[in-house]
């Protein structure tokens, strides 16, 4: 991602691509687990998935996370690798390449970038929060999926401090992680974008769930984290949200 340009950018659908880095990436990627872990499938955004994924084990790979930024040569964009034992993360890696920032954690050993440990937010009130939201859909049925993005966009700017969407899942749960945003929600999940940075955002002290409040898994709907003294009042916040607009 240093080295390369973007290439040639291949349409995959409404307003969404990869460019010839992340093919590279997933691919040198793919070579190197497969010569390390040989009876561990991989899953990657790029090119699905490879090996036997009847196992208890699977990696999950972004190699690009944040394509659109990258293209741009907007900073905020991430390698994304993580672990999935059984549907939930276990291992995971996320490295922010133009912040020379690199994010690591593993279950019950903590969540460190580089050597120094990392500490969920201590907010107390949803009203200093600063919070990050995930891109809005794209696609087929993206109007229906926007009416709760939007209306929950204009919930959260009546509650927290600040919104923010950064357009990349893995910084998004990475920056929850090392407390400089109080609350990621993102109303989809992909898990090459999420299974790194849920593991990470967890073994800070973070709360990650779906969006009816259940542990986050491979199969769930949505990724929610946030730091545990706001965890209610995000839910809360949410729940109201989706109620008021399925009902509109």
């Amino acid at each position: 991602m240093r080295t390369r340009v973007p290439g040639l950018l291949t349409a995959k659908g409404d307003r969404d691509m990869a460019s010839e880095v992340d093919y590279a990436v997933e691919r040198a990627v793919r070579d190197y687990l497969r010569d390390r872990t040989p009876d561990i499938a991989v899953l990657g955004e790029e090119e699905g998935i490879t090996g036997d994924s009847r196992g208890d084990l699977l990696w999950a790979v972004d190699p690009v996370d944040g394509t659109a930024n990258f293209v741009r040569g907007i900073p905020l964009c991430a390698f994304s690798l993580g672990l999935v034992r059984k549907g939930r993360s276990v291992v995971g890696v996320i490295d922010v390449p133009f912040l020379g920032t690199r994010y690591h954690a593993a279950q019950d050993i903590g969540a460190y970038v580089g050597d120094r440990r990392i500490h969920a937010g201590t907010t107390t009130d949803l009203r200093d929060a600063i919070v990050g939201i995930g891109d809005y859909a794209i696609g087929e049925g993206a109007e229906s999926e926007n009416r709760l993005r939007l209306a929950l966009t204009e919930r959260l700017a009546d509650n927290v401090q600040r919104i923010r969407m950064l357009g990349s899942a893995a910084v998004d749960l990475a920056w929850v992680a090392e407390g400089k945003l109080d609350a990621s929600i993102m109303l989809s999940n992909h898990p090459w974008d999420t299974a790194a940075g849920a593991i990470i955002a967890r073994e800070a002290g973070a709360v990650v769930s779906d969006i009816d409040g259940t542990p986050h898994t491979f199969t769930s709907s949505a990724t929610i984290a946030s730091a545990p003294a706001i965890t209610k009042e995000i839910a809360a916040l949410i729940q109201e949200t989706s109620q008021t607009t399925n009902s509109a």
